[in-house]
């Protein structure tokens, strides 16, 4: 009984947020059962299929070796703790907006932690900086993260068109965590950080995955998420099943509750003033959403306010600047802080993070 009570705890845990949307979903329909018949509309079912396709390339690239290989080879280049920042923040930046912000850093934060092992350097600081990373760089791409996936599939804006609208305010954060590189780690030299070798890289799979990734982003341009999707999972059914295997799925029902709750919530006629509220704040939507983030997250922030308006780029704009403050603004921030494995971050994240919400958002105002 105590064995069983003990994996149910550790479920519940593992899966807080899942658990937390059913109970809220389940108290929304409280006395409302003909809701129920309305959820499927709340769903942006584009949105989840482009995710799907994202989350399989990516656990392609990943199980295939060939992003562990590129991070040993770029810390093989390194000779100096600032450097090391430097190269890990921009390496995080780039991976970001390939791969999604998560990914990213379920790939920097165990190369970052094995340095440990090797040489004495401020580990906890570093993963910190990671995390500032991907969510600097993520902000730029359509498929750099979730909230800026679902505005592009729902906005029906062009590929490139995101991309450059996102493009300034992307740039000036990363801008503003390297400016803070300087301040947070110092100009010592540190020894060569031998992690031996990494673990060989699947080459059939890695091309497979890179072929398939513009083919994928081509197929969502042109508005066939479905179909790309039913592509991308044959394909891996047939030749790595285990890449289907490894997939989040669970991930996938956590947006799908989070479609619900935030249509249901969005329903409720005081929302509406609420919201309204929101708008008259300076800045308008950037700032609601920069606000917002920080108590839901930055995700459910962006599929609450898309009911209130149609400027998608501002909206998106405060859900990357949201990004920064609290831990809560992202759930990659949750994400590196549970794989250092280190409570007392918390408080060091905090430190930095806070200051950065603040120039993210007055960088936003200015431009």
């Amino acid at each position: 009984m105590a064995v069983t009570l003990h994996v149910i705890l550790r479920s519940i845990r593992d899966n807080w947020l899942l658990v937390l949307l059913t109970a809220v979903l389940l108290l929304l329909l409280w006395g409302r059962p003909e809701k129920t018949l309305e959820l499927d509309r709340f769903v942006h079912w584009p949105t989840l299929a482009a995710l799907a396709g994202l989350m399989i390339l990516s656990r392609g690239l990943e199980d295939s070796g060939m992003l562990a290989r590129a991070g040993h080879l770029l810390l093989g280049w390194v000779y100096g703790q600032r450097r090391l920042a430097c190269v890990l923040v921009l390496f995080s930046a780039l991976l970001s907006a390939i791969v999604t912000n998560d990914v990213a850093l379920f790939i920097v934060v165990p190369l970052t932690l094995a340095l440990r092992t090797v040489t004495p350097l401020p580990i906890g600081r570093m993963v910190i900086f990671e995390a500032f990373a991907v969510n600097a760089g993520s902000a730029i791409s359509p498929v750099g993260n979730p909230q800026n996936l679902f505005l592009w599939q729902a906005s029906e804006a062009g590929f490139m068109d995101f991309l450059f609208a996102m493009m300034p305010l992307s740039a000036m954060l990363l801008l503003l965590v390297l400016l803070l590189i300087p301040l947070a780690f110092p100009a010592m030299p540190i020894e060569s950080a031998d992690l031996g070798d990494s673990r060989p890289v699947k080459l059939p799979m890695a091309l497979v995955s890179l072929f398939f990734y513009p083919v994928f982003l081509f197929m969502l341009e042109q508005g066939w998420a479905l179909a790309a999707l039913g592509l991308i999972a044959v394909v891996y059914l047939v030749f790595w099943r285990g890449v289907l295997c490894g997939v989040d799925w669970l991930l996938l029902m956590v947006f799908v509750l989070m479609f619900m709750v935030t249509g249901l919530l969005a329903a409720l006629p005081w929302m509406h003033g609420a919201a309204g509220l929101g708008a008259k704040l300076p800045g308008g939507i950037f700032t609601s959403a920069m606000l917002l983030s920080q108590g839901i997250s930055n995700v459910p922030a962006t599929l609450f306010l898309h009911h209130f308006t149609h400027d998608w780029q501002l909206l998106a704009w405060g859900a990357s600047v949201g990004g920064f403050g609290l831990a809560t603004g992202s759930m990659a921030n949750l994400i590196a802080l549970r794989l250092a494995r280190n409570y007392r971050l918390w408080w060091s994240f905090h430190l930095w993070s806070l200051p950065l919400l603040v120039m993210g958002w007055l960088a936003g105002m200015i431009l």
